[in-house]
């Protein structure tokens, strides 16, 4: 583990009109959106009032990579990204968080392929300050070039905590150098790419509390990309590890590697590890984020892994028989069914290769009323085919494959989404493009509707509304109900793989290349109202945020 003790020795995802009483604008509560799900079930879901449902997301100026603000529609500010954004933000504490890669790099003495998580201010949509990563140098196997930080940083209190592109769990300081340096005293070092001369940190670097590294401490070989969201419980930290294969598919480097860790939030130190053995069954990788519900009465973490299982786990480890803290483990379900695995012959499936195999988790398994539900997927490179999401009956105990699940749904293709439940109502995506509309309760189909573009992101049920993106850059917005309406269609330009969320009032989606922010001006007040009167695009002046008045104390103001 890399801490501020040991800095010296560190190494290394016909449609009806709506009717007008359901847009009557209504108070908006004030709530972040401070992680992955926006709460620890994971349930793609808000309770945000007065949200914009009608806006547009306007053009570029031509040849320029900047919004041109006056062709956009109830947007409050629109932030530069990287040029390959595929984690959602984040909102917490007066800022927001979001991963990207380094190709409109901010810092000149920072330039070339990195990681990058931006924090913005959250009312003005100024930029404050970054996280700015090497890569592995490891290539596509590992770190693929220019995906930049994929994971969705986790906010609590004045730390926010993410998983790097180099397998790397952070715990960082939400306000940068603002207050100055906290706990690790290395940051010149750690954001040096191999061969460079450490550059001292200034007013936007990131300040880093503590780094635990998963592949030195653990032998984690992550694939393609380290990728998902950490879990808060308490004073504990739960963390996928991305553990997978190597570049031909077929062999496992690290076979005794946990997919799932638990860290001590404050310090960084190991507590425990799964030992369910996911790493020696897994398909492609563990890119899945665990979540975190109160059970039967029981607190339980619940994970959707690699190996094409959904576990629940106890919050506490237990010693298992050779002295190592391990995660007490509930359940177990295989979220593939058995002619998934194995063809009509008793032969196993190709994974990838058959269209009819089985599949990993990759979006995060959620729970509602003591229920898990739970999708299955692949990497888009693998393209179509079969899926299935679960409902798990979570209070069982053992094996529960059989007589685990409540209900079953097949008519949902290969999906990296996470579920949105609200009034007994599921909403979910497929890789395919599809929306599905289910009864919680019971899986009846009310509907589906069919974006025609890849979704790569999860629906946002909020409003009375469900926001949902797809890989052409368009975000639809549909009643949320069992009758099929649609109300609006925004165009961007650029491509959307990361999933809409909402916080304070404000709809936030992330394409590639920008972060926009969304209000209806009727329901904002004070600030946001003004903010909303005058948007703006926002730029960065290098000049003026690294040789500001306020020299590395500064912190970004406006």
């Amino acid at each position: 583990m890399i801490m501020k003790s040991t800095l010296r020795n560190w190494k290394w995802l016909s449609v009806l009109p709506v009717a007008a009483a359901s847009l009557m604008i209504t108070p908006i509560p004030a709530a972040d959106w401070p992680q992955w799900g926006g709460t620890s079930t994971k349930n793609m879901s808000s309770n945000e009032k007065g949200l914009p449902w009608h806006f547009e997301a306007g053009e570029r100026k031509r040849g320029t990579e900047e919004i041109d603000m006056a062709t956009t529609k109830d947007c409050r500010f629109v932030v530069k990204l990287g040029s390959q954004t595929y984690g959602t933000p984040t909102v917490g504490n007066g800022k927001i968080l979001v991963g990207t890669n380094n190709e409109a790099p901010r810092d000149p003495r920072r330039v070339g392929d990195r990681g990058v998580v931006f924090a913005i201010d959250e009312k003005t949509g100024e930029f404050l300050w970054q996280l700015v990563v090497p890569k592995l140098g490891a290539g596509k196997v590992s770190d693929w070039e220019f995906l930049g930080i994929c994971s969705s940083a986790t906010i609590e209190g004045d730390r926010a905590y993410v998983i790097t592109n180099r397998c790397q769990v952070v715990c960082l300081d939400l306000n940068g150098m603002k207050d100055g340096n906290q706990g690790f005293d290395g940051e010149a070092k750690y954001m040096a790419d191999a061969g460079e001369t450490p550059v001292e940190p200034s007013a936007i670097d990131a300040d880093i509390v503590w780094v635990y590294d998963m592949r030195e401490e653990l032998g984690v070989f992550p694939h393609n990309i380290a990728s998902s969201s950490v879990l808060i419980v308490g004073d504990k930290l739960f963390a996928t590890t991305s553990n997978g294969v190597d570049w031909t598919h077929l062999n496992i480097p690290s076979p005794q590697a946990p997919s799932l860790i638990c860290l001590n939030k404050n310090t960084g130190e190991l507590i425990g590890e799964e030992a369910a053995g996911v790493s020696k069954r897994v398909l492609h990788c563990s890119w899945s984020s665990p979540g975190y519900a109160v059970i039967g009465g029981t607190p339980m973490v619940t994970f959707g892994a690699g190996d094409g299982w959904c576990y629940g786990f106890d919050v506490a480890t237990v010693k298992d028989d050779e002295g190592f803290d391990v995660l007490k483990e509930f359940w177990r379900y295989d979220c593939n069914p058995a002619e998934y695995r194995l063809d009509e012959n008793g032969k196993p499936r190709k994974y990838a290769e058959d269209p009819e195999g089985p599949s990993e988790v990759v979006g995060t398994a959620v729970t509602y009323k003591d229920r898990v539900y739970v999708c299955v997927g692949q990497d888009p490179e693998h393209g179509p085919g079969v899926g299935m999401l679960s409902c798990i009956d979570a209070t069982k105990r053992g094996d529960i494959t059989k007589g685990g699940a409540i209900w079953t749904f097949k008519g949902i293709e290969r999906s990296m989404s996470t579920p949105s439940i609200v009034d007994d109502l599921l909403y979910v995506c497929d890789y395919a493009g599809r929306v599905f509309c289910l009864d919680a309760i019971d899986g009846k189909k009310y509907w589906e509707f069919d974006t025609k573009g890849h979704i790569w992101g999860s629906t946002l049920v909020a409003d009375g509304k469900v926001y949902v993106a797809n890989e052409e850059g368009e975000v639809y917005i549909l009643a949320a109900g069992k009758e099929l309406k649609q109300l609006h269609m925004a165009e961007f330009p650029a491509p959307i793989y990361s999933s809409p969320v909402a916080a304070n009032g404000v709809l936030y989606i992330a394409t590639q290349s920008h972060l926009y922010a969304f209000e209806n001006p009727k329901a904002a007040g004070g600030t946001a109202a003004a903010a909303a009167a005058k948007p703006i695009a926002r730029k960065f002046d290098s000049e003026r945020r690294l040789h500001g008045t306020g020299g590395a104390g500064d912190g970004g103001g406006s």
